[in-house]
């Protein structure tokens, strides 16, 4: 994995914040939860890298 799925990652966090935020804002639980599953999601996509990267050195 490259670059590419280093930005993917921190993009699915970013856009999960922002449906988290929005979701409180606008208070929908709905949405609130499908933002926390995004970060969830790009952190689980952002640790995955660290690994690989710890085995590539």
């Amino acid at each position: 994995m490259g670059a590419d799925d280093k930005f993917e990652a921190k993009a699915d966090e970013l856009k999960g914040k922002g449906k988290e935020a929005l979701g409180g804002a606008t208070d929908d639980p709905d949405l609130e939860a499908e933002g926390k599953g995004d970060q969830a999601k790009g952190n689980l996509k952002q640790a995955g890298e660290k690994i690989k990267d710890v085995f590539k050195s």
